[in-house]
């Protein structure tokens, strides 16, 4: 399943719950606003399988973060190779 994030404003607490729920088979993709949670709950990232941030909105939000960065067009491919999507 391929979890994607794009708002800023999780808790500390519903994220790690969120996180706590992802599976080895599961990709958590970070977009749009979500790139902010990769900087500002950076600890809860830390050493995960799977968990992306999309280049562009980190460029946009002139943002650096630990997580593994992906282009719009490998954002596409985990879209076919971890389904269904579900937008939190």
């Amino acid at each position: 399943m391929l979890y994607t994030l794009s708002k800023a404003q999780y808790d500390k607490q519903e994220l790690s719950t969120l996180l706590a729920q992802l599976q080895p088979t599961d990709a958590l993709l970070l977009w749009q606003d979500g790139v902010l949670q990769a900087v500002k709950n950076s600890q809860l990232f830390a050493n995960r399988e799977n968990v992306f941030a999309l280049t562009q909105d980190l460029q946009a939000r002139n943002l650096t973060v630990t997580v593994e960065t992906i282009s719009l067009e490998q954002a596409v491919r985990l879209t076919e190779e971890f389904y269904p999507q579900v937008s939190l």
